[in-house]
This record gives C-alpha cells, structure tokens and sequence, in this order.
C-alpha cells in the first residue's frame, strides 16, 4: 500500500481539460443517481417487509436476490465494457436500475420479492462496475487520487435519497414513493446520459518512465495482492450493505424509533461517509493510504459497536454517523489500488469482490439476527473492519514496489 501514498501535485492531462471536466461532471452524476435510487430502496425495506409478511431470515433470502443478480451481472458487465464501452453501458443499466426500483412494493411474498430484486440488483451491479471502470479512465488520466469524490457523490445521494424517504415515509407508500424514484432517475438518465455518450474515452498517461523505473512484480504476486485488496474492500463494503438493509430496521423493532426516525439512521450515516469521501483526496495525500485505511477501520469498528449496542436511538445514530466517517474512503482506496497493480482486470475483481461483500452482508445478518438478535449481528460489522485493518498492516510491505 505505500506504492500510493507518494501522490502527485501536478496533472499530466492528455486532451482538452473541459473534456475531462465535463467526463468528470457527468460520472458524479451518475454516481449520486445510483445512491439516490437505492437508498430510497432501503429506507422501505421495513414497510415492505410488513407488506410480505416476511420474517427476518426470508427477508434475508429475498434481500439474496439482489446480491446473486449483482454478483452475476458484474462478471459480465466486464466484458461489455471492453467491447461497448463503458459509458453506454452505464447509460443502460442506470435506464434499468431507474425501472426496477419501482418494482418491490408490487410483490405480496418473500418469493416473489427476491425474484424482483434478481433484476434490481443485475442493474445495481452493472452500473457500479460501469462507471467505476470510467472512473478508473479519468483518474488514470488525471493522475491525481480522486476516485473519493466519485464515491462521496454516491454517499450523497444516498443521504439525500435516505433522508427524502424519511420526509415522505408518513404520507406516501411504498410504491408511489418508489415509482417517484423511477420518474427521477429516467429523467436524470435522459439529461446526463447524452452527455456522458459524447464524451470520449480518455487516453493514460504515458507510463514508460515509471515502468523502467520500478521493477514488475510476479504476474502471480501481482494477482494475490489484487484478491487482497478485494478482500479490503469486501470487509468494508459489507458494513455498507448492512446499514443499508438493516440500520433503518434495528432502530424501529429494536429502539421503538419512529419511520421518520428510523429512516434518519442510514441518512446519518451516508452524510458522515459523504463529507469523509469530500475530504479524502486531501485527507489521502497527506496520510498516505495504508495509514488512512488503518486509522478509518479503526474508527468504523468502534462506531459500530456503539451503534449496534447502544440503548438509545440517539446513541446508535452517533455510532452510524462514526461508522460512516471510518468507513469513507477505504473502499476507494482499495479499488483504485487494485486498478493500479492489475489494470482493468484487478478493478474488476476488487470491484466484485467489494460489491459482494455489501450485497451478501445483509442476508447473512439476516440469518444471524434469526439465530442470535439484530443488535448482534449488526456487531459483524465491526468485526470485519478490524480485519480489512489487520490485512493492510500484514501486506502493507508486500504492496511496496522496491
């Protein structure tokens, strides 16, 4: 990991800088669409597990669906990308995503809730790796670490869809709220996507000098240190996909919050990660990764713990907003590491990995909250940052190129 914490502070732009401006532009967009559109999902998870009938561990089965249609989705949009590009593929899956999110209020059982969340979370999937894979391009080209902000427009809009689901959780439901989400995101799709399709693809650097300058690593070496990073990203990323899925659920059923109380749980949480991600390119230079990625599992698992355990909806809220603030920048760090050691293909892998972790959490908590209690099983959080910690301390040097 210290191979990046050396960052550059100047940009070696290759084109038009408005061009790269405007690429950039558009990608937060799409970014803040995708967290708009799935928090406004997860905000009524509670109200539609009512609606099924659903208990906690078939809630967790139909939640599976997202995850098995994200996971697949993803092995695949890798090769869409390579042959359409993967800015029309964004523009497609952010279409299917926009349409699928008005789906779940319409389902009446378990079954047919999970069979609906194959198609949400296959356009879910597809569009995380799409414009990750672009946002790889321009933070190639730029040479500077931005790929934070990217994410912490992703964080806001999952606070502002988080907090929107809380204002109208009262008086809207489910499926007018989420057939609002649907007119958004094809309106938002309709406007940025034909920007985004006019924006052509940027060129790398040349990175000759670098390469002669450092020796390169084993092709085997290079793909352990990929999977490892994955792995960093997939601890992480699984404390997302809880808070996401189960915040909202254990502060109603466990604390007695109200909906609009309970839908500010996540809300907290994605405003602390937003303004962590806003600060983590300067917060990345300063500190270097390994040293932000250690101090941020930190502070997510001691958070954690308070907000699982706390006796008080107030208390809990604090630990999320902490979690929040811990957890901000270490799945970017990981993906745009995994990029820089393996190319397209290590983002690809870390991405999956990553994305896995938040999509597989929430059942697999699910089953625990069935076996244990939710405030337990919410304590696996914790856990896994502390081990995405212990990871980067034992590869810390394994990750140094000299």
């Amino acid at each position: 990991m210290p191979l990046i914490n050396k960052t550059r502070s100047h940009s070696a732009v290759p084109g038009p800088r408005a061009e790269l401006a405007r690429l950039r532009a558009v990608l937060t967009v799409f970014f803040a669409l995708d967290g708009f559109v799935f928090a406004g999902w997860v905000v009524r998870i509670p109200d539609i597990k009512e609606r099924t009938g659903a208990s906690a561990s078939a809630l967790g089965l139909a939640l599976l669906g997202v995850s098995a249609g994200a996971v697949v989705t993803m092995t695949l949009t890798g090769r869409l990308c390579r042959r359409y590009g993967s800015h029309p593929v964004t523009v497609v899956c952010a279409v299917l995503l926009s349409l699928s999110v008005a789906l779940p209020p319409l389902t009446r059982s378990a079954p047919v809730l999970g069979a609906v969340l194959l198609l949400f979370g296959a356009a879910y999937g597809g569009i995380n790796v799409a414009f990750n894979s672009a946002a790889v391009d321009l933070v190639a080209a730029l040479r500077r670490p931005i790929m934070p902000s990217f994410h912490a427009a992703f964080s806001l809009g999952g606070m502002v869809g988080a907090g929107l689901g809380g204002l109208v959780a009262g008086s809207l439901s489910p499926a007018e709220h989420l057939t609002g989400l649907t007119v958004v995101g094809l309106l938002v799709t309709l406007v940025a996507g034909r920007v985004l399709l006019r924006c052509p693809v940027p060129a790398p650097p040349d990175r000759a000098p670098r390469a002669q300058a450092q020796p390169r690593r084993p092709v085997r070496r290079t793909r352990v240190l990929v999977v490892t990073f994955g792995l960093i990203a997939l601890c992480t990323a699984y404390g997302e996909g809880a808070m996401a899925d189960w915040g909202a659920l254990h502060l109603k059923e466990d604390l007695h919050a109200s909906p609009g109380l309970a839908a500010a749980g996540y809300s907290c949480f994605a405003l602390a990660m937003t303004l962590g991600r806003l600060t983590g390119t300067t917060l990345l230079e300063r500190l270097g990764r390994t040293r932000t990625v250690v101090a941020g599992g930190t502070v997510a698992a001691a958070g954690m713990v308070l907000g699982s355990l706390a006796p008080s909806v107030w208390a809990a809220l604090f630990g999320f907003a902490v979690t929040g603030l811990g957890l901000a920048n270490i799945f970017p760090v990981a993906v745009e590491r995994a990029g820089a050691l393996g190319g397209p293909g290590g983002v690809a892998t870390a991405s999956t990995l990553g994305y896995g972790g938040m999509l597989l959490g929430p059942p697999a908590i699910g089953f625990m909250a069935d076996w244990f209690s939710l405030p337990a099983a919410l304590t696996s959080v914790a856990v896994l940052a502390a081990i995405a910690v212990l990871i980067t301390l034992a590869t810390r040097r394994a990750a140094d190129p000299a």
